[in-house]
């Protein structure tokens, strides 16, 4: 019996990844709403969703929050811009202290609730339903991270990876950046 080696997946599909363009597309089609300040919140720190019930008035205003979650703990930054637009949503959302996205009933948000705003966008913003749902908000933030700063063990840290190939599954691209590399070898090496 021969063992059939698999080689791990280069590329990412196209058609389920989302771009930075269509994020821009969902925050604006979103508006001032709260929906639009939990986009640009996960896709601004790179968080779970299940740590989004860190982000507080008082994490805020620190630039920081500490999420302890399956018996680790991490600090999250808020970067300054996104500290900026959340202490404006906090400060109109009347919110004194305690998590920043609650339901109408005061308790935090959950995946479902977050799942089916992202999925309501989707027309408005002409954005493939297929591509919006939270966690590719992490994947934009670590390709985008990745991308300007080429650093997977940093990256790991803020993702909460104990594990660097866990990292690397993130920042797969889509195959557009090795076409356009290896074309432009090919405007090297080849003459006509």
């Amino acid at each position: 019996v021969k063992l059939l080696k698999i080689q791990r997946q280069m590329f990412a599909n196209e058609k389920s990844e989302l771009t930075a363009a269509e994020y821009k597309r969902l925050v604006n089609a979103a508006g001032n709403s709260r929906i639009s300040f939990v986009l640009q919140t996960i896709c601004g720190t790179g968080i779970r969703v299940s740590e989004l019930q860190y982000i507080t008035a008082e994490a805020v205003e620190d630039g920081r929050a500490v999420v302890s979650c399956k018996n680790k703990t991490r600090i999250i930054f808020i970067p300054v811009q996104l500290q900026r637009i959340l202490k404006n949503y906090i400060k109109k959302a009347g919110i004194k202290s305690g998590c920043v996205f609650v339901t109408n009933g005061g308790k935090p948000l959950n995946r479902s609730n977050i799942w089916r705003e992202m999925k309501m966008l989707c027309r408005k913003a002409h954005v493939n339903p297929d591509k919006v749902f939270p966690h590719n908000l992490r994947h934009l933030f670590a390709r985008t991270f990745y991308q300007l700063e080429k650093d997977i063990v940093r990256l790991a840290d803020l993702l909460g990876h104990s594990n660097v190939e866990t990292t690397r599954i993130y920042t797969i691209e889509t195959g557009v950046r090795h076409r356009e590399g290896l074309n432009a070898v090919g405007q090297i090496l080849f003459t006509t």
